[in-house]
């Protein structure tokens, strides 16, 4: 058998390092995704294959032994701690990923062998080329709202912050750093600038319920939209504590002059 950082697995997580410019946390747990009790009724911390905090982003690679029956890693005559066999168990705890995960504000990607170049046992060829274009695929995101968020979220990391659940379902993206929280509402590219720039503003001004001093915003938008966001007058943003921000085209972050 394979060593894990041999393994197709360490394989994929590789390369979804390089499409996505952040090295994976693997084999990440998190208190909330939790196996069946064992023995003493302890519940283990079930592990993700790869984790990107920087975009939220969980991939897991799901071999064929996920998909179908397979008596070598079954293991059909021995029961698990929860009552069936491990290949029960397995498509047990993959279910409780898909839904615990996504239910967490994080976004899931399983990758199965078929999604790669793969012979017809599920072994991957390892032709990084076409391997990688097919990743860049699977890991897009649907919109350039996605592609704003992720390379803010990824900027703020660098920059000390941490990525909070949000108190507000609808806040795009929230952080603390010390005493210090921001609250960010994104834009993506839009052919409404404007409007969408005056309702991003409105977004924000309904988030402010709290008067606490160490509470600030920010408007998050592509190059296209920064005229549109720079209508509001400095001294009036500075005001309400909201702080602008541009992505470039190439993922780049420009705070805007206050």
């Amino acid at each position: 058998m394979a060593k894990r950082d041999e393994s197709d697995e360490a394989y994929v997580v590789g390369l979804c390092s390089q499409v996505l410019g952040e090295t994976a946390l693997t084999q990440h747990t998190f208190d909330w995704l939790l196996g069946d009790p064992g023995k003493g009724g302890r519940r283990r911390k079930l592990p993700v294959d790869a984790y990107w905090p920087g975009h939220q982003l969980v991939v897991e690679y799901r071999e064929l032994q996920h998909d179908r029956p397979v008596p070598h890693f079954d293991k059909p005559d021995r029961l698990t701690v929860s009552g069936v066999h491990r290949g029960e168990q397995r498509a047990l705890y993959d279910a409780r990923r898909d839904t615990e995960i996504p239910a967490h504000g994080l976004r899931l990607v399983v990758i199965r062998p078929g999604d790669l170049d793969a012979d017809r046992r599920g072994r991957l060829r390892r032709n990084e080329e076409a391997d990688l274009a097919a990743l860049r695929t699977i890991l897009a995101r649907d919109s350039d709202e996605d592609r704003v968020t992720d390379a803010f979220r990824a900027w703020l990391l660098a920059q000390g912050w941490t990525p909070v659940a949000p108190a507000d379902r609808w806040t795009d993206i929230e952080a603390v750093r010390g005493n210090e929280r921001l609250i960010c509402e994104t834009k993506g590219r839009t052919s409404e600038k404007g409007i969408d720039a005056d309702i991003a503003y409105g977004q924000l001004l309904r988030r402010m319920t709290s008067e606490e001093p160490g509470i600030r915003y920010a408007l998050v938008v592509p190059t296209s939209s920064v005229k549109a966001v720079e209508r509001v007058p400095a001294h009036i943003r500075r005001l309400l504590r909201i702080e602008g921000y541009e992505v470039t085209d190439d993922d780049q972050i420009r705070p805007l002059p206050a």
